[in-house]
């Protein structure tokens, strides 16, 4: 079998409401997905979501390539960008094509991807995550009951703005979880989205733990500060989670070695050998590893053989346009069913006559980090409506 060809789309995820984090808000609830499909000469397809930024210079290093050579593939596609780095965008790149290669390995085998690499259990546990922030009161118990529906006993709101605000959010979340919890005390944690300085993180976090007892706080100060990071986890009780944005096991290696964070994740758009090698490092140093992303349908096949994986994100409760899954939301866990691959099937006509995958990205939004976030003094926000971020106030 040999690797002949790729076709890029781009679908979009219409949430329904606005989405966003401290850093900004897409107020219409449309976000975008990339995908791309990599062909075989023995008409296998597989698809994988992720950046299209230079995939002809990624597809150099596969082209012609038996795809089920996996690993030597992965680091293959690392070595086409040497001298330039693999970090950001392009790492999205290199991950998409990687999550094809691995769902064209298992279709080949004629199984799905969980069962090929070794998974005993189909069943993958879950937690709450309705990038929230830009919501009103009555809007977000109404999002957080649909997940109780399905059994979601956890969850993570965006926050880092307001203590106040972030203090009522996360009590009525916490109100609806229990109503259905069976007992169960609800699983409770926030996002910072990189917004706080050590300080700041230490002093919010601390205000918030007089009310609850919070499982994680996520990226609370920049992604890559080793030492910041571990002030904040010893200055709290909560763990300290971060690594979605991190791109290498070279960026993972200083947050390590310092004891920097309690609960290492990764994106699925950066591919499932990277969420392996990532699961292997954290493994070593007795720590659980936790995906990211809205459609993680990769990473959750490829956690059903990692030893120390702990909880999923589920963000939206259906796929984006064109895009189906063999997969369900069962008691608060993703199930995964038995389709060869990762179960993905696409429907390339409704991709594309989708204008709003053809969009271009807005200049502002979650995506786009607020001139003054780590300088925030204090941010008044209604106390009864969403929070909408602005140019807050700041040392002057």
């Amino acid at each position: 079998m040999r690797i002949t060809g790729f076709r890029t789309f781009t679908t979009s995820q219409d949430w329904g409401r606005p989405v966003g984090d401290a850093n900004g808000v897409f107020a219409d609830g449309i976000t975008t997905l990339p995908l791309i499909m990599v062909e075989t000469d023995e008409g296998i397809t597989g698809i994988g979501p992720g950046s299209h930024v230079e995939a002809d210079t990624i597809f150099a290093a596969i082209e012609g390539e038996d795809p089920r050579s996996t690993t030597a593939l992965y680091d293959r596609m690392l070595r086409q960008t040497f001298k330039a780095g693999h970090a950001g965008a392009l790492f999205g790149t290199i991950g998409a094509f990687d999550t094809a290669l691995w769902d064209i390995k298992a279709k080949a085998a004629g199984e799905p991807l969980w069962r090929l690499l070794g998974g005993r259990d189909r069943t993958i546990p879950a937690y709450a995550s309705g990038l929230d922030i830009g919501l009103t009161d009555d809007e977000l118990v109404s999002v957080y009951r649909d997940y109780a529906a399905r059994g979601l006993r956890a969850a993570k709101l965006k926050g880092g703005l307001d203590i106040e605000r972030d203090r009522h959010r996360l009590g009525l979340v916490h109100d609806v979880l229990a109503e259905s919890a069976r007992g169960v005390r609800p699983g409770l944690m926030i996002d910072a989205n990189e917004s706080w300085t050590r300080k700041q993180a230490v002093r919010h976090i601390g205000e918030l733990e007089q009310a609850f007892d919070l499982t994680w706080v996520e990226e609370p100060v920049r992604r890559w500060d080793a030492e910041g990071l571990a002030v904040v986890g010893r200055g709290i009780r909560a763990s300290v989670a971060a690594g979605e944005n991190l791109t290498g096991l070279e960026q993972f290696r200083p947050l390590l070695s310092k004891g920097a964070i309690d609960i290492v994740q990764t994106s699925a758009v950066w591919g499932i050998s990277h969420f392996l090698r990532v699961a292997v490092l954290a493994h070593a140093h007795d720590l659980p590893v936790s995906p990211i992303g809205n459609l993680p349908i990769g990473l959750l096949h490829a956690a059903t053989c990692v030893p120390n994986h702990i909880v999923s994100e589920l963000q939206d409760l259906e796929p984006p346009r064109g895009v189906s899954l063999d997969m369900r939301i069962e008691d608060g866990s993703f199930v995964l069913g038995d389709s060869p691959g990762l179960g993905i099937q696409v429907d390339e006509d409704a991709i594309a006559s989708n204008v709003d995958g053809r969009r271009m990205s807005t200049p502002n939004g979650p995506h786009v980090r607020p001139e003054a976030a780590g300088r925030r003094l204090f941010a008044a926000t209604p106390r009864n409506g969403a929070v909408q971020p602005t140019t807050p106030l700041t040392p002057g």
